[in-house]
C-alpha cells in the first residue's frame, strides 16, 4: 500500500495528514539510508495516529522508539532506528533546556508558548513545557536548542536566564490525579464517561456520538464500547481520566471502579 492510500485509509486531512505523510517519510529514511531518523514531537493523539499509520504500512514496533525526555512525557517524537542498532545505544535529539525568572513574576506555560512561537519557534519543535516556581525546563529538538540559548531572553515581561541541562536535572513537576470510586451498570464507555466526566448517561452519550470523546487518544463515536483497566479517556472541556482498576459485583450487580481524573 502506497503512502496516499495509507493516508486515505486512516481518514485524515490538512495538517494532520501531513504530520502522518512526515512520519512515513522519517521511517523510509531509516530504512533506505540505514540511519537512525527521528520525527518532531508529536502530541499524545497524533503519535497514536502514527502507530496505526505504521501498523497498516507492515513498520514493526521494535523498528522505532517513542522519546520525550523523561518517563510520562505528554509529547514524544518517534526515533526510527536502522536494523544495527539497539534502542539503548540511540542517541536521542532531545536536548533540556532551563528558563530561569524570578520567583515574584510568575509566568505560566501559555506565556512561555507564546513568547517560543514569537520568535519564529514551531510547537513541533518543542516538547513538554514544565513550569515551576522559579524556572520552565523544556524539552527541544537539537536544531533549535542553540538558537534559544543564545537568543531566548523574555517570555512576555519575565526576563529569562536559560541554560542547557541534563535529563538528570530536570524539574518533573508532579501529575495531579485524585481518585475517584464509583459503580457503574457495565463497562461500556459511555457508562464510565457518564462517572468521570459527572454526567447524565444520556448526555455522556451524546457527547461521544458528536466526535468529541477520545478513547486512548482516538476519537471514539461508539457508546456501547466496552472499557478495559487502563484505558484513557478524554474530551475537550470535560478533562480527562484513566479508568485505573475495575473491581468485582456489588450486591446490585453493578461494578466497582477506580478512577485516576486529571486535575
Amino acid at each position: 500500500m502506497d503512502k496516499g492510500a495509507l493516508l486515505d485509509r486512516l481518514g485524515l486531512a490538512g495538517e494532520d495528514r501531513l504530520v502522518l505523510a512526515k512520519v512515513l517519510d522519517k521511517a523510509g529514511q531509516a530504512e533506505s539510508r540505514n540511519i537512525p531518523a527521528a520525527t518532531d514531537f508529536l502530541s499524545p493523539q497524533q503519535r497514536a495516529w502514527a502507530q496505526d499509520c505504521l501498523r497498516l504500512a507492515g513498520i514493526p514496533e521494535t523498528s522505532y522508539v517513542s522519546q520525550g525526555g523523561y518517563e510520562g512525557a505528554e509529547r514524544q517524537i518517534l526515533l526510527f532506528l536502522p536494523d544495527w542498532m539497539e534502542p539503548e545505544n540511540a542517541e536521542s535529539p532531545i536536548r533540556c533546556l532551563r528558563a530561569s525568572f524570578r520567583e515574584d513574576e510568575k509566568p505560566a506555560h501559555r506565556d512561555f508558548l507564546g513568547s517560543l512561537m514569537g520568535m519564529g519557534i514551531v510547537r513541533e519543535k518543542v516538547g513538554d513545557i514544565l513550569v515551576g516556581p522559579d524556572s520552565a525546563d523544556l524539552l527541544v529538538l537539537e536544531g533549535v536548542s542553540d538558537f534559544l540559548l543564545q537568543s531566548w531572553t523574555s517570555a512576555g515581561r519575565t526576563k529569562l536566564r536559560v541554560s542547557a541541562i541534563e535529563r538528570s536535572n530536570l524539574h518533573i513537576p508532579a501529575v495531579q490525579r485524585k481518585e475517584v470510586r464509583d459503580t457503574v451498570s457495565s463497562l461500556r464507555l459511555d457508562a464510565v464517561a457518564a462517572s468521570g466526566f459527572r454526567l447524565a448517561r444520556g448526555k455522556a452519550a451524546a457527547l461521544i456520538e458528536s466526535g468529541k470523546v477520545q478513547l486512548n487518544w482516538r476519537e471514539c463515536v461508539k457508546p456501547d464500547k466496552l472499557l478495559e483497566a487502563g484505558d484513557v479517556v478524554s474530551a475537550r472541556g470535560f478533562g480527562k481520566f484513566e479508568l485505573a482498576g475495575v473491581g468485582g459485583l456489588t450486591r446490585k450487580g453493578r461494578i466497582s471502579i477506580v478512577l485516576q481524573v486529571y486535575v
